[in-house]
């Protein structure tokens, strides 16, 4: 199958089904019958729930990596400061105490 999107193949599926419809009795006589066309109908219809759902989760995941991204920032300006201040006020020595591996 060539390489084009979900939707697309959903598309095709459909003007396919409109198609067989359109011309199911000459068709029957190779077997493509209205139970066949009906199966066809009812996975397009499936695969389209599907793919809309899909769609959904890609925007949930897009909306929670950018507030990770955002709360990350802030634990790296808060973990900035607070390193800030133990650098100031203990001897290099304890700074590991702190995960602290820097050397000034």
């Amino acid at each position: 199958m060539r390489n084009i999107s979900y939707a697309e193949r959903i598309s095709d599926a459909q003007v396919l089904v409109s198609g067989l419809r359109a011309n199911s009795t000459q068709l029957m006589r190779r077997g493509l019958d209205m139970p066949f066309i009906d199966s066809l109908e009812m996975s397009r219809a499936a695969a389209a729930t599907l793919n809309d759902q899909q769609e959904k989760l890609k925007a949930d995941l897009k909306s929670k990596t950018a507030e990770l991204e955002a709360k990350l920032a802030e634990i790296d300006s808060q973990m900035t400061e607070a390193k800030k201040i133990v650098k100031l006020d203990f001897p290099q020595s304890q700074w590991k105490e702190f995960g602290i591996e820097d050397k000034r």
